[in-house]
């Protein structure tokens, strides 16, 4: 059985951390599940990590359910969470709402994700009265970036943290049941999670918020991008080890050292010699 947004909330009153982790495919997130992780998010960075976009405005709908769905094949326990798309739900109300449809419709997705504060919140408001749980994301909105014009931490200053503890609230209010707190100063995230009683989970926000989210190569050490410390920790350098293996293979394939006779299927000896003079009579 999935956890549901319930539970989810249920962990927050109890003191009991949130673990999310981003993911995009069936085989990872097959892993993910098995691993005991609470919450799979299908986030539009797979722009950048999967499709090789410079950032995740070009990613559509279509991109975004395609791997929506093989992320719920590949998982059984956690929650999956879609992340709407730039301009998916900021047009038209009628649209965002179908668009969100899709992702549990279509996508088999128990929640969707949608950045932005009190500009969103009517929106949320309405997806939530339609049956559709909304996790927000508030600090560094990627989808923003043209306007915010850079990748730097979010609320360092009081004009700035009070607008991001406003959107909180205004999110809440909203009917949103998680928000992400993405590159925001520890000692605000630490308010903001006090303040809220819906679970927050941290990116780059300090040990104390509720919950915590990754990207899944980014801990796996798979891409070669760099990453702040402040946003990530690597716990293993599985691209390092990816590479090695595939020289290894490139150098065995060029010296004719794989495969042996031993990788290959038995035949019998009468049926080969019956094959040869086949052959030679041709």
């Amino acid at each position: 059985m999935r956890l549901t947004i319930s539970q989810i909330q249920q962990m927050k009153e109890k003191g009991e951390k949130i673990v999310m982790l981003t993911a995009y495919d069936y085989l990872s997130a097959k892993l993910i599940d098995e691993a005991g992780v609470d919450v799979i998010l299908v986030g539009d960075s797979l722009g950048m990590v999967m499709l090789g976009y410079d950032s995740p405005i070009p990613v559509t709908m279509e991109e975004m359910l395609h791997h929506t769905k093989a992320v719920v094949r590949g998982s059984r326990r956690a929650l999956v969470v879609g992340d709407m798309p730039f301009m998916t739900y900021q047009v038209e109300m009628g649209e965002a709402i179908r668009n969100a449809a899709r992702f549990i419709q279509e996508g088999g997705a128990q929640a969707v994700k949608l950045e932005g504060g009190q500009n969103i919140a009517e929106t949320v408001k309405r997806l939530v009265s339609c049956g559709i749980p909304v996790m927000g994301h508030i600090g560094l909105t990627p989808q923003y970036m043209h306007q915010l014009g850079d990748y730097a931490a979010r609320g360092t200053s009081r004009e700035s943290a009070l607008r991001l503890l406003e959107d909180a609230r205004a999110l809440q209010a909203a009917g949103a049941f998680a928000i992400v707190l993405e590159s925001v100063p520890a000692d605000l995230a630490t308010i903001i999670t006090r303040v809220l009683a819906i679970p927050t989970i941290g990116v780059g926000a300090g040990p104390d918020c509720d919950g915590q989210d990754q990207v899944v190569s980014d801990i796996l050490g798979l891409g070669t991008e760099f990453v702040p410390k402040e946003i990530s920790k690597r716990y293993a350098s599985l691209g390092d080890a990816i590479k090695r293996a595939i020289s290894d293979y490139v150098k065995e394939i060029k010296a004719v050292t794989f495969p042996t006779r031993e990788h290959s299927y038995p035949i019998a000896p009468e049926i080969v010699r019956e094959l040869e003079d086949l052959a030679l009579a041709d």
